[in-house]
C-alpha cells in the first residue's frame, strides 16, 4: 500500500469512527435511556480522544511540525468536549441533559469536520490506525 492509499484509508476510518460517535449522541438526543447509554457513549468518546492525544496527534506533530497549531486546537477541543461530557453526566433532569447533549453534538460536529480536514491535508503521515481509534 502506498502513502496515498494509506492516507485515504486513514481518512475513511477516521470519518467512520466520527460518524458512529455522532450517531450515538443523536440516539441519546432522541430519548434513549440516558444513564446507561450515556455512560457507554461518554467512555467511548473519551477513549477515542485520549488515544488521539497520546498517539495520533503526537505522530502528526513529529512527522509534520507545521501541524502543531492545528493539533493544539484539536487537543483544546478535546478538553472542551470533556467538560461538556461531565455536564451531561451531571445533569439533574432529562431536559437539562438534553440541552447539554445539543451543545455537545454541535461541538462534536465542528471538531470532527476540522480534524478530518487536518488529516486529509497530511497525506504523507503514516500512523497505525488501530492504535488510536
Amino acid at each position: 500500500m502506498n502513502d496515498g492509499d494509506r492516507a485515504v484509508a486513514l481518512h475513511a476510518q477516521l470519518t467512520e469512527v466520527h460518524r458512529l460517535l455522532l450517531d450515538r449522541v443523536d440516539e441519546l438526543r432522541e430519548g434513549r435511556p440516558l444513564l446507561a447509554h450515556c455512560l457507554a457513549f461518554c467512555a467511548a468518546l473519551t477513549r477515542h480522544h485520549r488515544a488521539e492525544d497520546e498517539g495520533l496527534f503526537a505522530e502528526l506533530v513529529r512527522a509534520r511540525p507545521s501541524l502543531a497549531p492545528a493539533v493544539a486546537k484539536l487537543m483544546e477541543d478535546h478538553e472542551l468536549i470533556a467538560m461538556l461530557l461531565a455536564k451531561v453526566e451531571a445533569a439533574a433532569d432529562p431536559d437539562a441533559a438534553a440541552r447539554e447533549l445539543d451543545g455537545l453534538a454541535a461541538i462534536m460536529e465542528s471538531h470532527f469536520a476540522f480534524e478530518e480536514r487536518v488529516l486529509r491535508d497530511a497525506p504523507d503521515v503514516e500512523v497505525g490506525v488501530k492504535e488510536w481509534m
